[in-house]
């Protein structure tokens, strides 16, 4: 007996070779991403689906976020004011129904009111010597303090509007005016038979409309529009220090009637208004629907007929002993390798198309926003889960004898 243990001694401390779950998971990996790729068609057919759509929505979204900004252009300019004071009946800041002289003095007697100045906003017709004519938007600025006056020049300063007919003009209306002209000083413009002499240049913000974008003394803006019972359009206010601009609304709106709002709701309240009144949210969101459904669809399809080509193979790892949930892995893998080499090439589409039309004027401003790119990661993410979900689920239903069927 006791030879016999000894020569059966070392057969007992013989041991299988232990399993890393690493490399087990590493070598599954490894095998979905080939089966994945197998089909060189379908896994391309794949990435495309997903790359258009996301290149769709992203460009598509941002486009429509550049032209909500573009409707409070003239707002997001002028931030020498906290309040902006209109009548009541004003819905958004193209929409000008002229107040009362007396309403000025009034704001200023406000307790809590800083200073209050007068604001002319109004649309002359603006002709160049060479014949070209354009509307444009004409902004009228207190006359002493020039309260509202563009930030960021070009060419000249914002005290040259003191000057005799001076007017600032944005950089793509001289462009529009002036075509092929290098922007300068000193050309004469004629608005309403007035003479008007560019004595600036400004970067303004990009107005919802294609018009240039003047600005010029009050006294002046008047007369270049044609004088009426009542010329002015809106009132900007400052608050006093330690006075919150929400409280000082209110007490402006008691004491005169008036609607007295901060820059942000003013802001708010003119995209509100174009979003009810005008085709533009119905238009981009059919447009953006179009792509989420065609991404979600194109994909689940390629993706579940990718799943049952490769049934067989599924079912010869369930029959080594792959369990489920691995399966599911490998699956979730597949799914989310295309869905970000689809999101890679679709965001880098949409950069390169904004990184040329934001250099043309027409289009300038409107940018690929960063929560643009997460937001679309988010649908992404929605149609590769989608696309898996049916996939994962005919699997976990799949009976490991499907591979001993001819």
């Amino acid at each position: 007996m006791n030879q016999a243990a000894q020569i059966l001694e070392p057969v007992r401390e013989i041991r299988p070779p232990t399993r890393r779950p690493g490399a087990v998971n590493g070598a599954m990996n490894f095998v979905a991403v080939r089966m994945l790729t197998g089909d060189r068609a379908k896994y391309l057919g794949l990435i495309f689906a997903i790359a258009f759509s996301s290149f769709l929505i992203a460009q598509q979204v941002s486009i429509f976020a550049g032209l909500l900004n573009r409707m409070r252009s003239q707002i997001l300019d002028i931030t020498d004011g906290d309040l902006w004071v209109m009548d009541p009946a004003t819905q958004y800041v193209d929409e000008v129904y002229a107040l009362r002289d007396d309403a000025l003095y009034r704001v200023r007697g406000v307790q809590g009111v800083r200073w209050a100045v007068p604001l002319f906003k109004g649309q002359p017709v603006a002709r160049a010597l060479n014949g070209r004519f354009r509307a444009a938007i004409l902004l009228g600025l207190d006359d002493s303090s020039l309260a509202g006056a563009p930030r960021k020049m070009v060419l000249g300063s914002i005290e040259s509007l003191r000057d005799p007919d001076a007017v600032i003009i944005d950089l793509a209306g001289y462009h529009f005016l002036f075509p092929g002209q290098p922007p300068r000083l000193g050309d004469v413009l004629e608005m309403n038979d007035r003479r008007a002499r560019i004595a600036g240049i400004s970067d303004a913000s990009a107005p919802f409309t294609s018009f240039p974008v003047m600005f010029t003394r009050y006294s002046l803006a008047v007369n270049y529009v044609g004088r009426q019972r009542t010329q002015m359009s809106f009132i900007l206010a400052k608050s006093q220090p330690g006075v919150p601009a929400a409280e000082l609304t209110k007490r402006i709106r008691a004491a005169t009637g008036l609607r007295a709002i901060t820059n942000d709701e003013f802001g708010w309240m003119t995209i509100s208004y174009y979003m009810q009144h005008t085709g533009i949210p119905v238009n981009f969101g059919l447009t953006v629907t179009i792509g989420l459904i065609v991404g979600t669809v194109v994909a689940g399809q390629t993706f579940y007929i990718f799943t049952i080509e490769n049934l067989k193979q599924f079912g010869a790892l369930k029959a080594i002993g792959t369990t489920n949930l691995r399966i599911v892995g490998m699956i979730l893998l597949q799914a989310l390798l295309v869905g970000s080499i689809g999101y890679s090439i679709g965001m880098g589409m949409t950069a390169i198309f904004f990184a040329i039309t934001t250099r043309q004027e027409a289009t300038r401003g409107i940018v690929l926003l960063w929560q643009t790119m997460a937001g679309t990661g988010g649908v992404v993410l929605f149609i590769v889960a989608v696309a898996s979900l049916m996939s994962i689920r005919r699997v976990l239903k799949l009976e490991p004898a499907v591979v001993f069927r001819g």
